[in-house]
């Protein structure tokens, strides 16, 4: 399993998904990385002003970061190499470096939903 590490520059909160103007992007890179951890896969995000020593720690991203400085980021490692630097990587990229299809994100999402509804979706949503 591919393990996958977005270093997200200076954020409020871990997710960055904080105050009154929520970024749609970091909102979308918060709910894939939730939706990969809950299949299993190794995927984790940093945050520069929670986690610093995670930057000095990882040689590549301490690299970029030194030649291109903190603007280079968000930067993906994935099983130690950069793949991805000044922006989040798409839902696809993220899929296909994790081995997950969207078809299995999404059955994995409905069983959820299934699940936590006594195993009938309820409102109206025709699932049962």
């Amino acid at each position: 399993m591919k393990k996958i590490e977005i270093f997200d520059p200076a954020m409020c909160c871990s997710t960055g998904v904080c105050g009154p103007g929520v970024d749609p992007e970091l909102l979308r890179m918060a709910t894939m990385v939730s939706n990969l951890q809950k299949a299993g896969k190794e995927i984790k995000r940093h945050n520069l002003s929670e986690e610093p020593q995670a930057y000095i720690d990882n040689a590549a991203v301490n690299d970029v970061i030194l030649k291109e400085g903190a603007d280079a980021l968000p930067v993906t490692v994935v099983d130690g190499a950069v793949l991805k630097k000044g922006e989040y990587p798409t839902n696809d990229e993220l899929l296909d470096w994790s081995g997950m299809s969207k078809e299995e994100l999404v059955t994995l999402l409905i069983q959820e939903k299934v699940a936590q509804n006594g195993g009938c979706c309820s409102g109206g949503s025709g699932c049962c």
